[in-house]
């Protein structure tokens, strides 16, 4: 299909699906409004057993940085709010819970960009839990900044400015704005 469309000589970038019977959110976003930390993760349903997770964050320091999706949306003390690493898994995986997305590298200008699949996430158990970003590799500090997980309106239908200097909604970064890696 990308490339049908791609011969068109326009670019295309095909993520996510129609509306499915078999689940009602397909599309998830949480966004990082500052004051230090400024990005956006983007969550969309493959199918029913895997999601895709693209993020673009900026403001972050120069390094490595754990993140995580968490159990709850409860940003009264920050991340120290929102719990532990998510983990539906009946018994827990105590070697790495399905909310665990691994590591950011985050470059000199402290700019870091994801881009990955996810086995087993469903996008609509995540909605109301936040999104954890870490200031170390490790997960068990309390995290540097935060945020909720939001339902969001299916590909093509979200016109969230990602950058309001040049109008970018969300949707229409391109793949050059993400490193790919399995989570």
């Amino acid at each position: 299909m990308s490339e049908a469309l791609e011969q068109t000589g326009r670019k295309a970038r095909l993520i996510g699906q129609g509306i499915p019977e078999d689940f009602l959110i397909s599309a998830a976003v949480a966004e990082f409004k500052g004051p230090e930390v400024f990005g956006v993760v983007r969550l969309a349903q493959v199918n029913m057993e895997l999601a895709r997770i693209e993020a673009s964050f900026s403001g972050l320091s120069p390094g490595k940085h754990g993140w995580s999706i968490n159990e709850f949306g409860d940003l009264t003390r920050a991340a120290a709010s929102t719990g532990k690493v998510f983990n539906p898994i009946k018994g827990g995986s105590a070697e790495k819970p399905l909310g665990d997305l691994g590591t950011l590298d985050v470059d000199e200008k402290g700019a870091a960009f994801f881009s990955g699949m996810k086995e087993k996430l469903r996008i609509a158990d995540l909605i109301g839990r936040s999104i954890v970003v870490y200031g170390t590799e490790e997960k068990s500090d309390p995290g540097v900044t935060a945020s909720v997980i939001a339902r969001s309106a299916g590909v093509g239908e979200n016109y969230k400015s990602i950058c309001t200097c040049d109008g970018t909604t969300i949707w229409e970064t391109s793949d050059t704005d993400f490193i790919v890696s399995k989570v």
